[in-house]
């Protein structure tokens, strides 16, 4: 059926739909073919496609040749198609003569289509059409690299920082944490490419124990798998210091690295469960431990003048994440900050 309404279409018009059509789609099997995706078969095909379309090359440029030597439109067409069959004789009837007295007038030759411009047209339109073909699998594949993540962060407008933000320099808050922890890939850094995150928060919190005077902003994105948090906090602990603290706590696995540049040390620590209860106006249960939590704290600066980021990955199950998952996502976060 489609080569029958093919053939109804003027010479003009068909043929250069032939040669655009099978050098789109030759020269873009024999691309799939040579970048591993189709092999020897995909090769073959896309030859005969530039086969096919060479021969239809060919015909074209002998119409054209027949045009130019006097030949008129039937001439050409008889010339292209080589499938075509001559009629057998028939016979025919003799013809009554005119009356001589009778002249009739010429028959008005009726105005040819401009061949080119069947021919650019035909061209255009099919040319758009293959460059769609071609760009599509790069456009879905751009796409899908963008993705935007599943949960977005509290805009943070309406949030009054405390004092204690202002007046150290470089601090940054809670909604700008999570702006970059929040990323689309982070799935993947965690090595759970598969989710999509479940909720996202940012908070301008101070340190305990410092009468709000010490900067700690806090985000926290979640996961089906993991939780991460990632914290900063602005005070004149540097990372040496905190590894001597760590000898008199509870952490275990103690490790210290180098990221970006910076002192940095890997530990372990159990995470609280706190129970609330609001409904019948009792205080809660007890505070209980929770999952083990790996935890990087990386100085602010690489002079380790004071101050670190703690990021922080934990699951209900008590699993997380090798020390690589924790480097590798703290090495895309923290140049993403504003003041890092």
């Amino acid at each position: 059926m489609l080569g029958f309404l093919l053939r109804l279409l003027p010479f003009w018009v068909r043929e250069p739909l032939f040669i655009v059509v099978g050098a789109v789609f030759g020269v873009r099997i024999l691309y799939l073919a040579a970048t591993g995706d189709g092999g020897w078969a995909a090769a073959g095909i896309g030859l005969v496609f530039l086969v096919f379309t060479a021969v239809r090359v060919h015909t074209v440029v002998r119409a054209l040749r027949a045009r130019r030597s006097g030949g008129g439109p039937a001439d050409a067409d008889a010339d292209a198609d080589a499938d075509a069959v001559a009629a057998p004789d028939a016979a025919v009837p003799p013809r009554t003569p005119a009356p001589a007295a009778q002249h009739p007038a010429p028959a008005t030759r009726e105005k040819e289509p401009n061949a080119w411009a069947q021919a650019f047209a035909a061209v255009a339109v099919f040319a758009a059409l293959g460059a769609a073909v071609w760009l599509t699998p790069h456009l879905s594949s751009a796409e899908a690299d963008s993705t935007p993540p599943a949960v977005s962060c509290p805009s943070g407008e309406d949030e009054e920082v405390p004092s204690a933000y202002p007046k150290t320099p470089a601090a940054v808050t809670g909604g700008e944490l999570c702006e970059a922890l929040n990323r689309p890939d982070l799935a993947q850094l965690l090595r759970t490419p598969g989710e999509t995150a479940t909720s996202a928060s940012g908070t301008s919190n101070t340190a305990p124990l410092t009468d709000g005077k010490v900067a700690q902003p806090e985000a926290e994105v979640r996961f089906d798998t993991y939780t991460v948090n990632f914290s900063a906090t602005y005070n004149k602990l540097s990372i040496a210091q905190y590894v001597d603290l760590m000898k008199f706590g509870q952490e275990t696995d103690v490790r210290r690295v180098t990221v970006l540049g910076r002192p940095a040390v890997l530990a372990s620590d159990h995470t609280m469960r706190i129970e609330i209860d609001l409904g019948s106006g009792a205080s809660g249960g007890p505070v209980e431990q929770g999952p083990l939590a790996r935890t990087l704290s990386v100085a602010l600066d690489s002079g380790d003048r004071g101050g670190y980021y703690d990021i922080t990955v934990w699951s209900t199950s008590g699993a997380f994440p090798d020390d690589g998952v924790l480097l590798d996502l703290a090495e895309k976060v923290l140049p993403t900050l504003p003041r890092s």
